[in-house]
């Protein structure tokens, strides 16, 4: 296990900055466990002339834990439920999935 690999873990074990979530796959509806760093980044569309802000939700979430998501896939962080919707993108070292997500 690399350094980075090792901090990565004691991150994501930390309450304060994970939280714990169940995936469920959207084909086999096969359910995990797993820890998730959630984002909320504005993001800019442009129509025409105009921008136009939105609010998104993305999660951080270790390869370990979920080594295949898949568009569709479903993510229940305490009562709330999202749709994984686009494709997941791993991070340069490949340990870590940006998901974005949208309410289910």
């Amino acid at each position: 296990m690399t350094v980075f690999a090792a901090a990565m873990d004691r991150i994501y074990a930390n309450p304060s900055m994970a939280a714990a979530a169940v995936w469920i796959s959207a084909t086999t509806s096969e359910e995990r466990p797993i820890r998730v760093i959630r984002r909320a980044p504005d993001r800019i569309t442009e129509f025409g002339a105009g921008h136009f802000v939105s609010d998104t939700m993305m999660v951080d979430v270790r390869v370990s834990d979920l080594p295949d998501p898949r568009t569709g896939d479903l993510i229940v962080i305490g009562a709330d439920s999202f749709t994984v919707q686009g494709e997941p993108v791993r991070d340069r070292e490949r340990l870590i999935w940006a998901l974005d997500l949208r309410p289910s």
